[in-house]
């Protein structure tokens, strides 16, 4: 059993927390995250820590014991310094472009795919030869699943490794065809 809910989350400077009934508030300098609060769970704020404690000793009750204890975590991270994932485009002829709130992607399709991008999330272009996609925003579960949105269009294959990858994923190559 993991005991992620036994660490105590540290509030940095210049972040605000607040408990209200049923949610927690943070605020700080990239915006505010409201994370629920389960009625199994026990949250209190002292000297800067923030503690999460469970209520009685069930499954669900020690389950959303580490969950809460997570989601105030990376709220209280999000507010304070943010999420960034990053995004490398490889293959010839593959490019994006920032065009306002839409990112168009040239994937090797018959058409241009165009990206609306949501509110919360800051995407900018990087790399020496614009090829990194930068995801950035204070929610990691948006910034996430805006990568993951974006990947999705032409994943990585297995054999050129054409594709768009997260930089820290490793694409297991395979041989082709022998004669």
């Amino acid at each position: 059993m993991s005991r992620v809910g036994g660490n105590p989350v540290a509030v940095p400077d210049g972040v605000e927390v607040t408990l209200a009934s049923g949610s927690l508030l943070a605020k700080g300098k990239l915006g505010e995250q409201t994370v629920p609060v389960a009625d199994e769970v026990d949250v209190s704020i002292a000297d800067g820590v923030i503690t999460v404690a469970p209520r009685d000793k069930s499954k669900r009750t020690r389950q959303l014991w580490g969950t809460t204890r997570s989601l105030i975590s990376n709220a209280v991270t999000g507010v304070s310094e943010g999420f960034t994932k990053r995004l490398q485009i490889s293959g010839v002829g593959y490019r994006a472009q920032l065009q306002g709130t839409t990112l168009n992607l040239q994937l090797g399709f018959s058409h241009d795919v165009s990206f609306p991008i949501p509110e919360g999330v800051k995407i900018a272009m990087e790399g020496d030869r614009g090829n990194v996609i930068a995801i950035s925003g204070s929610d990691k579960q948006l910034v996430g699943q805006v990568a993951s949105e974006i990947r999705s269009y032409r994943p990585p294959e297995p054999y050129k490794g054409k594709g768009l990858k997260y930089t820290d994923e490793i694409i297991l190559r395979k041989e082709g065809k022998k004669k």
